[in-house]
């Protein structure tokens, strides 16, 4: 059967339809004993009678009937295919995939939910994981586009900038790191803040990569309290005076306003990175995930979350 074709396929059933090789070559525009020849091909292949001569005309045998209906079956889904292609080609609809690490899960949603809104012919698929989990989606292709905040090392890997992000050191309000800040109205040395205990995401993430490098650029050693998975743990743990921990400033925004967080003005901070959408070099993008990728670029920003931190923003 690996030999089998399309075409012969297709005269097979033309003959069935039509009761005729006369008929079926009329219908094909082709000759009689052409048809005549890949049917008995193909009943070589098979290695079964397809037609048989009855009242009225041609007829299928049991085997030609399961081949018939294999061929419709064939055309119908290679119809349906090319009508989803079709789709494809059309920026007003088709299906993209977005990866997202973590800290961006607080605005991701809204920046969906807006490229809905503008292009509600296209189904979205968000995936949230850490940093190395997302850079290897893209690279096996499990995703169209990612958002970060940090670049990827990647060459094969293009990224642009839709926005500001700022990384900065939150305690608990009545830390006395806060009260003793807000006594004096200064900005503390990075080499106080460094004493206390730090509340520190995983290895490959982005936040603690960020705090690596702080660290280093310092020539300090963080005291590393305890390790946890998640913004939402550390925020919790600063909360509960735990210790004070470095963190995306998009991700404590809600806290900072009501005031469940504060946010240390030290000298040197915040940490001011870009977000970044990403996508392989190497990948044609369909209509829509392009389409994606344009509007995160123009619109993205307006979805990142507001901060109130005085003067330590990202200019």
């Amino acid at each position: 059967m690996k030999d089998v074709t399309r075409r012969q396929l297709r005269f097979l059933s033309s003959v069935v339809q039509t009761g005729s090789l006369a008929a079926a070559a009329e219908q094909l525009h082709l000759t009689a004993p052409a048809i005549a020849q890949q049917v008995r091909l193909l009943e070589r292949q098979v290695g079964l009678p397809l037609i048989e001569r009855g009242p009225g005309g041609q007829h299928a045998t049991e085997a030609g009937r399961i081949l018939v209906e294999a061929s419709h079956r064939v055309e119908a889904e290679l119809a349906d295919a090319a009508e989803q292609l079709q789709t494809l080609r059309t920026a007003g609809s088709g299906h993209v995939t977005l990866g997202a690490v973590s800290t961006a899960k607080y605005y991701a949603p809204f920046v969906l939910a807006a490229f809905q809104r503008a292009h509600p012919g296209i189904r979205i698929t968000l995936k949230i994981g850490n940093r190395d989990e997302v850079l290897a989606w893209l690279e096996s292709f499990e995703v169209d586009l990612a958002v970060m905040g940090r670049p990827p090392a990647a060459a094969q890997m293009h990224a642009e900038a839709f926005g500001k992000h700022p990384y900065v050191i939150i305690a608990a309000p009545d830390h006395r790191l806060v009260v003793e800040q807000a006594r004096t109205g200064r900005p503390l040395d990075f080499a106080t803040v460094a004493e206390e205990s730090v509340l520190a995401r995983e290895h490959g993430s982005g936040t603690r990569l960020h705090l690596d490098s702080l660290f280093a650029t310092a020539g300090r050693e963080p005291n590393i309290a305890m390790v946890l998975s998640s913004n939402e743990t550390i925020k919790q743990a600063v909360m509960a005076g735990m210790g004070v921990a470095l963190i995306s400033g998009h991700t404590v925004a809600g806290e900072i306003a009501d005031g469940r967080l504060a946010v240390l003005g030290v000298n040197g901070l915040p940490i001011c990175r870009n977000w970044l959408v990403v996508r392989m070099s190497r990948r044609v993008l369909t209509p829509a995930a392009d389409n994606l990728w344009r509007f995160v670029v123009a619109e993205a920003e307006r979805q990142l979350p507001e901060l109130d931190l005085h003067e330590t923003v990202c200019n």
